[in-house]
C-alpha cells in the first residue's frame, strides 16, 4: 500500500467537488484544462464521489479524464455514500453505475464514505464492508478505504473493528487541529496508531483559510512569500503519513498556485509555523460558525435554505462589520425564500453535517442578526 503512494511521485491530488460551473453545469472546457495541466505537472490523484455536484462530478471526470487519457495515467478515487443504499443488494448497481458514470473498468481507491458512529452502524448492518471488500476480490478496485467524520474514539473503533482497511481520509487543517468537534489532531495520531496512511480532505476548510481576516492576512503577509492557502496545504502536507492531501480547485487559477508550491513541496519552516499558530488564536477569538460549504445539509432540508451561505453571512458580520453581509443575505440568498426563521427544526441538516453543527441552534442565531428588522 505505501508502495502504491510512493509510485504517484506527488502527494497533492485534485478533489472534484467543487469543480467549475457553468450555471447549474460543470464548465467543462475549464475543467478539461485543469486536468491536462494537473497531469503535465507530474500529478495524477483524481478524488470523487457520487454526490458530488449532484452526480455531476463522476460524469465530468468521465468526460475531461477517462475519456481523454490513458488508465495507466491517472490514479481514481470513489466512494460509496449511506443516501444512495438501503440494503445489501442496493450496493453493487450503485458501485456498477458509478463504474459506468466515471468511464472506468475499476476504481484505484474506493472508500466507505462519511463514516461517523451513526453512518458506520448503517454500513455494518448492510453489510457494506464486505461488499467492499468483495469488489476488491474482484478486482473492481485497488485499495479499500474509508473517509471519516467523528470523534477520534470512533475511528479508533472502526479501525479496530476492520483491519482491512488500508487508508484513511481525514479532515486536517491548522484552524480544525485541536477543536473539540472535528478532532482533527487526535485523529491523525489514531491513524499513525494503526498504521494506515492518511489521505486529507479539507486542508483549507472550505475556503475559509483562504479568506481570511484581515488581522490573519497580514500576519501571513508578513511572511513575503506564499498565499493563504499555501500555508494551508503545506501545514497539513508536512505531516509524517500524509499519504495525499487533497485541493478542491474550482479554477485553472487556482490549479497553477497550488502545482506551483507543491510541485517541489517543502514543509512549513519554523517562522511560517509561529505565524499560522497566530492565525489559529485569531480564529478561536473570532468565534466562526466552521461550516465547510460541503452542502451535505442543503439537500434534504424541505425548506430550501441555503445554510452555507446564511452561515458565510453570519460569518462576513462578524468579520467585517459591513452592511454586505446584510444586501447578500437579503437580497441574493433568501431572495425567493428560504430565510433562517423559516426552518421548522426537523434536524436532517444535523444528520448529515460533517462537522456536528448545531444547525438549528445556529440557523435561529442567524434569524436573529438579520431579520430582526423585520420582525
Amino acid at each position: 500500500m505505501n508502495q502504491y503512494f510512493a509510485e504517484m511521485k506527488k502527494n497533492f491530488g485534485f478533489g472534484c467537488m467543487r469543480l467549475p460551473m457553468d450555471g447549474e453545469q460543470v464548465d467543462l472546457e475549464q475543467t478539461c484544462k485543469m486536468v491536462d495541466r494537473f497531469l503535465e505537472n507530474g500529478f495524477n490523484y483524481f478524488d470523487t464521489a457520487h454526490g458530488y455536484l449532484g452526480g455531476k462530478s463522476e460524469t465530468a471526470l468521465r468526460e475531461c479524464l477517462t475519456k481523454r487519457h490513458k488508465r495507466e495515467e491517472y490514479i481514481l478515487t470513489n466512494k460509496l455514500t449511506g443516501v444512495y443504499f438501503e440494503k445489501e443488494e442496493d450496493i453493487r448497481p450503485l458501485f456498477e453505475s458509478q463504474l459506468e458514470a466515471c468511464g472506468v473498468e475499476y476504481f484505484d481507491f474506493y472508500l466507505m464514505h462519511a463514516q461517523s458512529e451513526e453512518i458506520y452502524e448503517k454500513f455494518k448492518k448492510c453489510h457494506a464492508y464486505e461488499a467492499g471488500l468483495k469488489l476488491k476480490e474482484e478486482g473492481k478496485i485497488r485499495h479499500f478505504g474509508i473517509s471519516f467524520h467523528d470523534r477520534a474514539s470512533v475511528l479508533e473503533k472502526i479501525l479496530e473493528e476492520n483491519p482491512q482497511i488500508e487508508v484513511v481520509q481525514i479532515q486536517f487543517n491548522y484552524a480544525d487541529y485541536e477543536d473539540a468537534a472535528v478532532e482533527s489532531r487526535r485523529c491523525y495520531e489514531v491513524c499513525r496508531k494503526y498504521g494506515k496512511p492518511v489521505i486529507v480532505m479539507e486542508p483549507v476548510k472550505g475556503g475559509s483559510l483562504v479568506n481570511l481576516p484581515g488581522e490573519a492576512k497580514e500576519i501571513l503577509d508578513g511572511l513575503s512569500g506564499g498565499s493563504p492557502a499555501s500555508y494551508a496545504i503545506r501545514f497539513a502536507a508536512g505531516f509524517e503519513g500524509m499519504a495525499m492531501v487533497l485541493s478542491g480547485m474550482s479554477t485553472l487559477e487556482q490549479m497553477e498556485e497550488n502545482i506551483g508550491f507543491m510541485k517541489e513541496f517543502k514543509p512549513l519552516a519554523e517562522k511560517e509555523l509561529v505565524a499560522v499558530n497566530q492565525v489559529q488564536e485569531i480564529f478561536k477569538a473570532q468565534n466562526l460558525i466552521p461550516c465547510t460549504a460541503c452542502r451535505y445539509c442543503t439537500e434534504g432540508c424541505p425548506k430550501h435554505i441555503s445554510i452555507p451561505d446564511l452561515f458565510a453571512c453570519m460569518n462576513a458580520k462578524k468579520q467585517y462589520k459591513d452592511w454586505n453581509s446584510d444586501y447578500y443575505y437579503n437580497n441574493v440568498h433568501t431572495k425567493h425564500g428560504g430565510k433562517a426563521s423559516e426552518c421548522i427544526k426537523c434536524g436532517k441538516c444535523e444528520h448529515v453535517c460533517p462537522q456536528h453543527l448545531e444547525i438549528r441552534k445556529l440557523l435561529s442565531e442567524v434569524a436573529e442578526v438579520f431579520e430582526k428588522a423585520s420582525n
